[in-house]
């Protein structure tokens, strides 16, 4: 974990938020994450280098020096225009999230804009940052409600932060399930929930996929539930069988769960559960937010 010395109540929500639909559905989730963990709030907006690039055909190097200098000199006076553009297209669109934010109670929510690389620039504030509110998808996503933005994997596999990651319309969670399996990642999941003021007051689920007479399986589901219980929350666990996308999917409607907090990409003792490309079938199919920890 982080071994930075800054006090851990004065670390921010930071929403990641682009130009798509899920900006609004970031910003009501971060919005509620600040309020009910009275952190502060930070709109962030980042400018893709790579999709903010010029596109335009060069045929600099076929023409002659003097043409190529005159060529050359306009591409860059268009790059200026087209990034001056870009902020004040973004400084509009943070202003009215912020708005947003404000409306919910937050009382003054920061923004942010820098061109860049996401995953770059969150490692470099990670020190500063207690959880990251993203869409599941992106700007750059196709809308097939099956897609999951090309982001997504990569900050949860280079953060040391919880990810919280937003599918539409946000609400404040009544049900709140772990997918659990016994590994460091699911027992850090367990000790965040039942410290955590994000969840004070929710009731949580605990699945564990396995075979019933797996005794070593029902201690440690037993042992999880114990500590929920004893951070005053309530609490129940289940021991189900069955391939663990589809089961956990199930519970989730069967249950009416609001929210799923799982590890992922991790070495996990049950492999098909967290470890790479499961962790991105079960977000495909868990149509709820969904809290992820490494």
């Amino acid at each position: 974990m982080n071994t930075d010395t800054k006090k851990f109540g004065d670390r921010k929500v930071l929403a990641c938020v682009d130009q798509s639909p899920y900006a609004d559905h970031v910003t009501d989730a971060a919005a509620w994450a600040s309020i009910r963990m009275q952190a502060p709030l930070e709109l962030l907006h980042v400018i893709d280098k790579e999709s903010s690039a010029v596109h335009s055909n060069d045929h600099s190097g076929s023409i002659g020096i003097n043409a190529q200098e005159t060529l050359l000199g306009k591409l860059a006076e268009d790059d200026a225009i087209e990034a001056k553009a870009a902020r004040e297209q973004g400084r509009i669109f943070l202003n009215r999230l912020r708005e947003r934010a404000q409306a919910t109670g937050v009382q003054s929510p920061d923004m942010r804009q820098r061109h860049g690389e996401l995953v770059e620039t969150l490692t470099e504030q990670q020190a500063d940052v207690r959880l990251v509110v993203m869409g599941r998808r992106g700007e750059s996503a196709q809308t097939t409600s099956r897609d999951l933005g090309r982001h997504v994997e990569r900050v949860v596999r280079a953060m040391d932060r919880p990810i919280l990651t937003v599918t539409n319309n946000f609400t404040a969670p009544q049900r709140v399930l772990i997918a659990f399996d016994g590994g460091s990642a699911a027992r850090h999941a367990v000790e965040m929930v039942a410290s955590s003021p994000l969840f004070k007051g929710i009731p949580c689920y605990l699945f564990m996929v396995g075979k019933a007479e797996d005794r070593d399986a029902s201690k440690q589901l037993d042992a999880a539930q114990s500590a929920l219980v004893s951070a005053g929350m309530e609490s129940n666990a289940f021991l189900i069988t069955g391939d663990p996308e589809t089961a956990i999917a199930r519970a989730i409607q069967e249950q009416h769960i609001d929210m799923l907090v799982m590890g992922a990409y991790t070495h996990s003792p049950i492999k098909s559960l967290f470890a790479g490309s499961k962790t991105t079938e079960l977000l495909r199919s868990a149509r709820v937010p969904t809290m992820l920890l490494r």
